[in-house]
């Protein structure tokens, strides 16, 4: 397993991390307790040594099911990241409330890795407000948390100003070869390496859409190395960052397992070569977008409660990625039916203020026809 260093904590820890938010789950939605430990005894055995969960993931079951799944491990030969819910605190009593019953549930006594959940600048400034960060300083002399830092969900300004807030000891953003420029993006890993704080990257392989390409892109990777999977060449893509500690995949099944420590266990940084053929991909993938939107929201609010620039997001990464069943999954589970673009009546009111010039009328009624059909 390929290490890396936390200078600044002292610690090293494995550049693959393991996300606990998708273990395999039974017909009633639990996690299958017995398939899931074989996981984690695993990728355990194999060097994994950081393990990362959340207070909500699985419903609240991910918490109690790691820690058990971990018990029969030394604990000081493992790191275990778990996050407080801000949308859930509204004082420092319910924040108290909270870890002590993660602690709880984990049955440890310490957390090493504790982080603001999905930081936004709404929830942000509730935290800065109610203190939150001060009372996690205290557990740190206390001993109960070991690190502290914070996960993220909102625009590379709000990013920089929580980053220089105040000295973090790691950071968690998404990042991937096709989202470079979204949330923090390049931008804030360059920000957070400048700063010397150590980032834990989620989502390097986009909810699984890069580990499933079209096939002529595809194609274009196999091609250079048939004998690596799609997958891996966005974790390698990640993973090249130098200042990216772990690298956070939520490993639902052996076979994603096995492949990521193929990737893993022999790591080979990205050559030139390979870095330009990353580029032709993204390049080529996001040519495939519908329309021009930006997601910028001068279009909204619609009279007629329209989400436009939600509507052209999942009809743009259906364009982009033609994975059918994610975009049908986005299309019914993620948009309210009276946000749909069905709704909109051609008042025309969106098109005079777009900066794009988008014709947002017919396009929404293309998109609602392409999914009808799908």
């Amino acid at each position: 397993m390929e290490y890396r260093d936390l200078e600044r904590l002292g610690i090293s820890v494995s550049l693959l991390g393991y996300g606990c938010m998708r273990f395999p789950t039974k017909d009633d939605g639990k996690i299958d307790r017995m398939e899931a430990e074989k996981l984690i005894d695993t990728a355990y055995e194999n060097g994994i040594n950081y393990f990362d969960t959340a207070y909500f993931y699985h419903e609240g079951e991910s918490e109690p099911f790691v820690g058990s799944a971990l018990s029969k491990y030394k604990r000081s030969t493992y790191y275990m990241a778990t996050k407080l819910p801000p949308w859930q605190v509204n004082s420092l009593e319910d924040a108290s409330r909270i870890f002590n019953k993660q602690l709880e549930r984990l049955d440890m006594d310490y957390i090493d890795f504790y982080l603001l959940h999905s930081l936004n600048k709404k929830m942000w400034d509730k935290m800065v407000r109610l203190k939150v960060p001060e009372f996690y300083d205290e557990l740190k002399k206390q001993g109960k948390i070991k690190y502290f830092g914070f996960s993220f969900h909102d625009d590379y300004e709000v990013f920089e100003e929580i980053l220089n807030h105040r000295q973090w000891d790691f950071c968690q953003i998404q990042l991937n070869y096709m989202d470079t420029m979204e949330q923090a993006g390049i931008k804030g890993y360059h920000l957070a390496q400048r700063l010397g704080i150590p980032v834990v990257v989620m989502e390097p392989v986009k909810g699984g859409l890069l580990a499933s390409l079209p096939d002529d892109i595809s194609h274009k990777l196999k091609e250079n190395k048939p004998d690596a999977s799609v997958a891996s060449w966005a974790l390698r893509w990640v993973a090249n960052l130098p200042n990216v500690k772990v690298v956070l995949s939520g490993m639902s099944s052996r076979e994603q397992l096995e492949d990521n420590l193929k990737t893993f266990n022999v790591f080979k940084p990205l050559d030139l070569h390979e870095q330009s053929i990353i580029e032709d991909v993204s390049k080529t993938l996001k040519n495939r977008v519908n329309n021009g939107c930006t997601g910028c929201n001068y279009c909204m609010p619609c009279p007629k409660g329209v989400d436009i620039p939600y509507n052209f997001r999942i009809w743009n990464n259906y364009g982009i990625y033609q994975n059918r069943n994610s975009a049908l999954q986005q299309w019914e589970n993620e948009i309210p039916d009276n946000q749909k673009a069905a709704n909109c009546v051609s008042c025309g009111l969106c098109e005079k203020v777009c900066p794009q010039k988008i014709e947002i009328r017919n396009d929404l009624k293309r998109l609602q026809k392409e999914f009808e059909r799908l």
